[in-house]
């Protein structure tokens, strides 16, 4: 298989990295529809654990066999499947090499007390991930939670060993708790901020919610102003804002998708794809967007999101979505 120069130039970012982490990089790289391009579609199913099988599957009963996930992902060309062990475990054999997989490491869930900080616990490790054969380890961050320098040394240990392994890690970096209001869980300067920090702690691919036009903390301010110089960039468009989380995350030299959210209108997926697309960004890690719809109606949002980052989807961000579920 010959690399693209685009892969190479991507790979070449990652100057510390062994010839087995890169490889695997490479899997989730080359892997689907989007091959080469240095774009990803990554399907997420770990909100089970975070939210309950109930409100997560419920939409769309097949959603509660393991297998759907991975004929979904698979059938529509996906980049990677990620998933916490049970999930990816209940089909690990059955579509072995079918797809890169990426094992969810930690998790939380929602019969926690709302009072107490975010936190997530640890519940796999990096030999589970070898053993399913994964091409990456995954990990969340609460960036700003009482709990987060705790979580920090947990997976930059974690990471560390990954690494040794040759596997990839990616961050779901998600600022909540401490001094951080809930309007500001989106803010453009903590979006950007949690993007560095997994990007210090060693990511190689970053998540990170959508940034709004917010402002969060009170020292960032004079530096998102016209005052400091911006004028010409004022953030109202959200491709701008992607464009300045990708400029955060080591200036563009790490891999940053973007989580789809909530289950949205078809319009407002492919509107957010378009601007994640014109900001730069790597792509979209969507989950209850696509499963939580009829299967034939997920494999086209799928496909039509892909299109998106392919550079040949047909409308404009002006126009109608590409196709409608309701």
């Amino acid at each position: 298989m010959k690399i693209p120069s685009r892969i190479s130039r991507i790979l070449s970012h990652y100057e510390s990295d062994n010839p087995g982490t890169k490889a695997n990089l490479v899997r989730i790289l080359m892997a689907g529809k989007l091959g080469g391009t240095g774009k990803m579609v990554i399907l997420p199913v770990d909100q089970g654990f975070e939210h309950g099988p109930a409100v997560s599957f419920g939409p769309n009963p097949g959603a509660y066999d393991p297998h759907y996930h991975y004929k979904l992902a698979i059938e529509a060309g996906l980049n990677a499947y990620a998933a916490p062990f049970g999930m990816l475990a209940a089909g690990a054999d059955t579509y072995a090499g079918s797809i890169p997989l990426i094992l969810k490491a930690n998790s939380s869930n929602a019969l926690l007390d709302k009072g107490l900080a975010p936190d997530q616990a640890m519940t796999s490790t990096v030999e589970d991930a070898l053993h399913l054969g994964c091409s990456a380890i995954g990990f969340t961050i609460y960036p700003g939670s009482d709990n987060s320098l705790a979580m920090m040394e947990e997976v930059s240990e974690m990471a560390r060993r990954a690494r040794s392994y040759g596997l990839a890690v990616v961050m779901w970096s998600y600022a909540r708790g401490g001094i951080i209001s809930k309007e500001g869980e989106t803010a453009l300067d903590i979006i950007a901020y949690a993007a560095h920090m997994a990007a210090l702690l060693g990511a190689h691919i970053i998540k990170v919610k959508l940034p709004s036009k917010h402002i969060e903390l009170e020292s960032s301010m004079k530096h998102y102003n016209s005052a400091a110089g911006r004028d010409t960039v004022d953030f109202d468009d959200m491709k701008d804002r992607v464009a300045h989380v990708m400029k955060a995350s080591l200036d563009a030299r790490r891999l940053v998708v973007f989580s789809g959210g909530a289950a949205k209108d078809n319009s407002d997926v492919y509107a957010e794809a378009r601007a994640i697309a014109a900001g730069g960004g790597n792509g979209s890690i969507i989950g209850r967007n696509t499963f939580q719809r009829p299967r034939e109606m997920a494999l086209q949002m799928l496909s039509d999101i892909i299109a998106i980052y392919k550079g040949v989807d047909s409308k404009s961000s002006a126009q109608a979505p590409l196709h409608h579920t309701q």
